[in-house]
């Protein structure tokens, strides 16, 4: 039998969990789809390896679905510092009094109480699906994946993969970067894998949880440090943080293959001084990193959001930030698709999401890129320049904060210095 909503979102991550409430909330009737669905939060359990830096926007936004109190019932540590710094040694810094190698952001440079919020990934969704709890309008089918989808003037129709047909006005893709929403639309991508993968590992250190996030730069790539919260009575003393690793192939997976103790060595040979002093690892996993960008977001009944549409290097942790800045555009415009009487895929409010979302994440794309090809190499006139950019940066603050508030949401425009150098950039629209 068909089941029919007003709008089918494929994928009940963060992202797509995030619209699907928004959605709800102002009486659209979804289906909501995915294959399983997050374990119950376990207080006493070591956090999740997979962790994201939520700005402040989305802190907002997460607040307005009612999400927020449940993650903060949880967990999430605040951090009100991020610093950035060049470990790349060559003849040329010598030139450059180290102090300018360096960058800190600080929430009160920015008139903010905090930066942002490190949140395991898995809380973030579990909150989002106990405000779904409190959503008649949203109906959450999980355990199956999706088999077949098609169009036509009036509607959308999916096969899921024990037979049941669904169908909507539109379908939402945010089924991460393999969507199969996008392989079944016939929607294709533009991609670009780095050479560097990135390892997470799940640490634990003695002292109280810190209040700054940073990032060295070194020739093998970037080593970044991510406070998380106290590890409580269980582990008196201690707190949780998490630590990434970028390097090659190669050599995460030597780095893998180690046991703990062998790995705990090489991580204090590997890192600057100022990590805090550990003392237990907890897990550790890699993965490759990719910059990936849908040639369009809309099909038809078919529009994608968050890591369907694009997917980002994770310098910055911006991945689920973009996610979100997407659910939250497009959740308005179909505020006012319903409000005009319109068909929900009509294209005029599609082909909006589309002009204000892509060149964004293009945008945040580009100065991702920008600062891994920067920092990647040992060029002498490339190692120069961006010790003299990282001296330029602590040297003019209002450019500096002006790119950190756009970055965390609090401004939604890049200063307009920073915007007219990147609309000079040949391949933007490219990407």
């Amino acid at each position: 039998m068909n089941q029919a909503f007003d709008i089918i979102i494929v994928g009940a991550g963060m992202v797509g969990a995030a619209l699907a409430n928004g959605l709800g909330q102002q009486g659209i009737k979804v289906g909501l789809i995915d294959k399983a669905e997050p374990s119950d939060f376990d207080a006493d359990a070591s956090p999740d390896i997979r962790v994201s830096a939520l700005s402040a926007g989305s802190e907002r936004y997460l607040q307005s679905l009612g999400a927020w109190p449940r993650i903060q019932t949880m967990r999430a540590t605040p951090y009100r510092r991020l610093a950035v710094w060049d470990e790349t040694p060559h003849p040329l810094s010598r030139l450059l009094p180290g102090s300018l190698t360096e960058v800190e952001f600080n929430a009160t440079d920015l008139g903010a109480g905090h930066l942002g919020h490190i949140v395991e990934n898995s809380i973030t969704q579990n909150a989002l699906w106990q405000t779904l709890q409190d959503e008649p309008d949203v109906t959450l089918i999980t355990g199956q994946g999706l088999k077949a989808l098609t169009q036509n003037a009036e509607r959308a129709t999916i096969t899921l993969d024990d037979g049941t047909e669904l169908s909507a006005q539109l379908i939402v893709g945010a089924d991460g970067a393999m969507s199969r929403v996008r392989e079944l639309a016939g929607i294709g991508v533009t991609r670009d894998q780095y050479e560097q993968q990135a390892m997470v590992i799940s640490v634990r250190y003695l002292g109280q949880p810190e209040d700054i996030t940073w990032q060295g730069f070194y020739p093998s790539g970037p080593r970044a440090f991510l406070p998380l919260h106290s590890a409580g009575e269980q582990y008196p003393g201690e707190t949780w943080g998490s630590l990434v690793w970028y390097d090659s192939p190669a050599r995460l997976a030597e780095l893998k293959a180690m046991d703990n103790s062998t790995l705990m060595t090489e991580i204090r040979k590997a890192f600057p001084a100022r990590l805090p002093p550990l003392n237990h690892i907890d897990a550790k996993a890699s993965f490759p990193i990719a910059r990936q960008h849908a040639k369009h977001y809309v099909q038809n009944r078919v529009v994608l959001a968050g890591d369907s549409a694009h997917t980002i290097n994770p310098l910055a942790g911006q991945g689920v930030n973009l996610g979100f800045q997407d659910a939250q555009c497009l959740q308005g415009l179909l505020k006012e698709a319903r409000r005009s009487s319109d068909d929900l895929a009509s294209q005029h409010w599609l082909a909006l999401y589309e002009q204000q979302r892509r060149p964004a994440n293009r945008r945040m794309m580009l100065a991702m890129d920008l600062f891994y090809h920067l920092f990647s190499n040992a060029i002498p006139p490339v190692h120069l320049a961006r010790n003299l950019g990282l001296g330029a940066a602590r040297a003019l603050p209002f450019a500096r904060n002006g790119v950190a508030r756009y970055a965390m949401g609090l401004d939604e425009e890049l200063p307009a210095v920073v915007r007219q150098i990147t609309s000079r950039i040949p391949g933007l629209n490219q990407l």
